[in-house]
């Protein structure tokens, strides 16, 4: 494995040139396995939206896999980036990290479906940057509204994916707007849904309802993608996510022959989706990297 290999060069470097009695030890920097690149993508509405492009850094014009990581709420694609350390480079696969953009807003789509159509265009946008992608190992990551736009891509373009992970999702959107007043910044939040939505939920019910994955659990559930879903009851951003990815899962299994690895934990909120904890872990069950490089987690069930 090239993390080992470069571990052993790096101590072999070190004893080759080990320096003299009481001078101070000096070791290179390490050599990242990932290397990153700004593109541009025209959204949905004509505006040229930025997005980091992850690579394994030895890239050759091979066909590798493709992670589709919408962002959560209110962050950009250069946040999104940093939850994913070096794993691309370690795994041979590339993620791609779109700005997003909503009905008007930028940072808070919500789930916009046109929003959702440029998540689906996400590997056609990769290749015409250079990379060649293995259409048969396409997956969509996210967390927060990413995980909810995660959840809609899997929903609206079930052939598309291979796989797909959703890391404390929201699933109910007219619930998130009444359950916003309880957060810090909650009447900003109602404002910021309302001015993205066209209103509120009692004025415009159908909005909410189809941007939530709630409204597609039975297409979810049919959909054939195999999908985790991982969700906490110590969230504190969605606060009751029994009544939210719980219901969900519970809703997929309900509804037809799923693939579904249904994890309830005790994290905060998106905590999970980070190089050392669980996300690893994630790739690792779609064979995006070897078991052995997914950190042991302290859990009652070692199948999380």
């Amino acid at each position: 494995m090239r993390v080992l290999l470069r571990c052993a060069l790096l101590a072999a470097i070190t004893l080759t040139f080990a320096p003299a009695a009481g001078a101070r030890l000096q070791f290179p920097a390490p050599i990242p396995l990932t290397r990153t690149v700004l593109i541009h993508y025209r959204a949905h509405d004509g505006v040229l939206r930025p997005a980091v492009l992850m690579v394994p850094s030895d890239y050759h014009g091979q066909p590798i896999p493709l992670v589709i990581s919408p962002h959560g709420r209110g962050v950009d694609e250069r946040e999104n980036e940093l939850l994913w350390g070096d794993l691309p480079g370690e795994g041979g696969f590339a993620v791609i990290n779109p700005a997003g953009e909503g009905r008007v807003l930028h940072w808070y789509s919500w789930g916009d479906p046109g929003e959702i159509s440029d998540l689906a265009r996400m590997p056609q946008i990769v290749e015409r940057h250079g990379i060649r992608i293995d259409r048969h190992r396409i997956y969509a990551f996210g967390g927060s509204m990413g995980g909810q736009e995660t959840l809609l891509l899997v929903a609206k373009h079930p052939h598309l994916l291979a796989g797909a992970a959703a890391f404390d999702p929201a699933t109910d959107m007219a619930r998130r707007y009444r359950d916003f007043a309880r957060l810090p910044g909650g009447s900003q939040l109602q404002r910021l849904a309302r001015e993205e939505m066209g209103g509120t939920p009692a004025q415009v019910p159908w909005v909410y309802a189809l941007r939530s994955p709630d409204h597609y659990a039975d297409a979810i559930a049919r959909s054939g993608v195999p999908l985790q879903l991982y969700w906490s009851p110590r969230d504190q951003v969605i606060r009751d996510q029994f009544k939210e990815a719980g219901a969900l899962a519970e809703d997929i299994r309900d509804d037809g022959d799923h693939r579904l690895w249904d994890f309830e934990g005790d994290w905060l909120h998106t905590a999970e989706m980070e190089p050392t904890r669980r996300l690893p872990r994630a790739l690792a069950r779609f064979g995006l990297l070897p078991w052995r490089d997914a950190p042991r987690i302290s859990s009652t069930n070692p199948m999380i």
